[in-house]
């Protein structure tokens, strides 16, 4: 029991968020600050959209404009179309920003000079604005005007150069990691900005580069590289810095052992029945283990092999060694722990069908989070959101569309 009444309203409930924002890194930042209850207004383009509408299959049946992609980063926003290369479509655009908290934008360095949108003449503008500017290597340095695709940061970031098998290439990451890295990143700068605004009462700027992110984000491997300066070697399925710590084959299948410290490696060994190993002096530590790694981990490889899967998850689990069976998306979204966590939730689409969505991670005590709803159709609700913001009445709104700008 909390010892006060919960809130009835999310934590962001009364911010506004303009995501002008395309794709990936920009659209997910978004999607999270809706989860927690802010006003998330997609700005898309008239007739075209968010790029992400087109990537498919697969759509939802019967919407072309809802991809799967789609679907994945944009729950829980409205949709509004305009024009801001259109004068009026600009003035608009700023009418709109007086009346939001944030503003998600990747324009190009280029279009952004053009429109008079840099985000110092964002906040010139709209001095308690909160504008975070996502990019592929931030607004300064020697690459500021190079566009950034997921695929190149793994490269770029050396990433891929520490994934995938000892023998053979690098290998990125089976999503786009980088996107996702840079729009938590990006989400969590906002929220320590609408904090600090609350304090100073002026906006802020904010500068998220992908590569920067991707860098950050690889923390003890690349400050095992900063503090030895040794490159570390790619290690497959293994672990740099723990042995045993890896996938392992057994008679059946494959599972990820997770030898976390040396009284695991101690009560693996008894689970395997192979006690004497885990008394051997040689391997008591895991500093030891990692700089026998050659001497170890064929040891464990063929005891591994002796059981089938199922028999080592009773064993193991019995022993309180971590481990994990390797999943289909099939098997993660059936389970009972997923389920029970929210992590599939069911929307409806237009039609009124059913549509699974993946849910939030973030469970919350003490307030809720928003109710989970569809992500819109391209300029869904371009009128309700003009009407209720800058008061346009349909009229107006019409001779807009007429005019190419909604």
């Amino acid at each position: 029991m909390l010892p006060f009444a919960p809130d009835t309203v999310p934590p962001l409930h009364g911010a506004r968020v303009l995501d002008a924002a395309r794709v990936l890194a920009g659209p997910f930042c978004g999607q999270l600050l809706a989860d927690l209850g802010a006003d998330v207004i997609k700005l898309e383009r008239p007739g075209a959209g968010d790029d992400t509408r087109g990537w498919g299959p697969p759509y939802v049946p019967g919407f072309n404009d809802l991809s799967a992609y789609f679907l994945s980063c944009n729950r829980g926003k409205r949709s509004l179309t305009l024009d801001i290369s259109n004068p009026t479509g600009s003035d608009i655009f700023h009418r709109l920003l007086a009346k939001s908290d944030v503003l998600i934008e990747n324009f190009r360095t280029d279009s952004a000079e053009k429109l008079g949108l840099t985000p110092d003449a964002l906040l010139a503008r709209h001095p308690k604005l909160i504008a975070c500017s996502i990019s592929g290597f931030g607004r300064t340095g020697p690459m500021k005007d190079a566009p950034g695709y997921d695929f190149a940061i793994q490269a770029l970031s050396g990433l891929m150069n520490i994934t995938g098998p000892v023998e053979g290439p690098p290998y990125k990451v089976g999503v786009a990691l980088a996107d996702i890295l840079t729009g938590l990143y990006a989400s969590n700068a906002i929220l320590a900005a609408l904090h600090a605004r609350a304090r100073t009462s002026h906006g802020y700027v904010i500068d998220i580069a992908l590569a920067d992110c991707a860098i950050a984000a690889q923390v003890n491997v690349a400050q095992a590289f900063l503090t030895s300066g040794k490159l570390p070697q790619r290690q497959g399925n293994a672990h740099l810095q723990i042995v045993p710590y890896q996938l392992f084959a057994t008679a059946d299948g494959w599972l990820v052992l997770n030898v976390g410290n040396d009284g695991q490696w101690r009560a693996f060994c008894a689970a395997a029945g192979e006690a004497e190993l885990g008394a051997d002096p040689r391997f008591a530590t895991n500093r030891q283990r990692v700089e026998l790694r050659a001497e170890v981990v064929p040891k464990v490889e063929a005891i591994m092999t002796r059981l089938p899967t199922a028999e080592w998850e009773t064993r193991l689990s019995e022993a309180n060694v971590p481990h994990a069976v390797v999943r289909t998306y099939a098997d993660v979204f059936a389970d009972e722990q997923t389920l029970a966590r929210g992590m599939k939730l069911t929307v409806r689409d237009p039609a009124g069908n059913p549509v699974d969505l993946i849910g939030s991670p973030v469970q919350l005590h003490g307030a809720p989070n928003a109710p989970p709803t569809m992500p819109p159709r391209l300029g869904e609700q371009t009128e309700r959101v003009l009407g209720e913001l800058l008061g346009l009445d349909s009229e107006q709104v019409k001779a807009l569309k007429e005019r190419g700008i909604v």
